[in-house]
């Protein structure tokens, strides 16, 4: 509880217990009670990982961590009560591909539009409606253009609208009118941006283009994404979920700093997915753990 729960320094982690028991315990004791309890949650997690595959929506996400003083990157896969993160020393396709959940899924995965999670057809895409207005209000800011006010009008609108109902959706009728309201603000910010510059003669790559010019191909090209919220009930508006997952996770490389070795950054990750996904359901911190020795970890609350 104290070094995965409230993510205190294993320092103080001994300096704590000694003041409540009379007792030093030595940093490999605790190093080798959380790898006990890193090895019996593998079933759970397995389980808990079958358990998102048949969920109808899924927020994915990821942000780096240092290990042994090199970059790593924590994936988090949250979906109903369930929170599920993995660690790897990679961001794309090669830590999506060995955490085996989104090559496996069907459902729709909500996201911040970046390639390797688009890259996965077998599944539907819904993109994070707060990233976009973010976008969208630095536009306004920095060029004043209208139809990125409109957009964003249109967005905050719709997203009041569905939050409201019972059904958390639109009707087919108010759905095409969305999607012609929404055209229409791109066919009119395109006239609003200025020319993408030449190519020069001897360059290779990508043509620059502005902040601007990105969004409003990025709203064009994925209109089923980004307006999937407004057509499906079990699709969110945004991806809140899984950056307040692993928001904890840059909380503990602030208080304790980064992990020594990836074996006990695995399993910190591995108990912080449990205990994450027994809060979710309500249970104490201390009572969920009590349940992973026990082995009861569905059993009923309070026992």
């Amino acid at each position: 509880n104290l070094l995965i729960a409230q993510m205190i320094s294993l320092k103080r982690v001994q300096q704590s217990i000694q003041t409540l028991i009379g007792q030093i315990l030595s940093e490999a004791t605790i190093l080798k009670y959380v790898m006990q309890r890193h090895h019996t949650l593998a079933a759970w997690e397995q389980s808990a990982i079958e358990q998102l595959l048949q969920m109808p929506a899924m927020h994915v996400d990821e942000t780096s961590l240092r290990v042994d003083h090199k970059n790593h990157w924590i994936h988090v896969c949250p979906a109903g009560h369930i929170t599920y993160k993995f660690l790897h020393p990679k961001r794309g396709l090669a830590a999506i591909e060995a955490s085996g959940v989104i090559p496996r899924y069907g459902g729709v995965i909500i996201h911040d539009c970046w390639a390797s999670y688009l890259s996965y057809d077998q599944c539907g895409h819904g993109l994070c409606g707060s990233h976009l207005l973010r976008e969208l209000t630095f536009v306004i800011d920095a060029n004043d253009y209208a139809w990125a006010a409109n957009m964003k009008r249109l967005l905050q609108e719709t997203c009041a609208i569905v939050a409201k109902r019972q059904s958390k959706r639109l009707t087919g009728n108010e759905y095409k009118n969305l999607q012609k309201r929404y055209r229409n603000i791109l066919t009119r910010g395109a006239k609003q941006l200025p020319p993408i510059p030449p190519r020069q003669n001897g360059k290779r790559g990508r043509v620059a283009k502005s902040d601007a010019h990105n969004l409003w191909e990025r709203l064009k090209k994925h209109e089923t994404a980004v307006l999937l919220f407004a057509r499906l009930s079990h699709v969110p508006f945004t991806n809140n979920r899984a950056e307040r997952d692993l928001r904890m996770s840059k909380v503990k490389q602030k208080v304790s700093g980064c992990f020594q070795t990836r074996k006990y950054a695995e399993a910190y990750y591995r108990i912080s997915s449990y205990l994450q996904t027994m809060a979710n359901q309500g249970y104490n911190p201390l009572v969920a753990i009590q349940m992973a020795f026990s082995g009861q970890l569905y059993a009923d609350r309070g026992e």
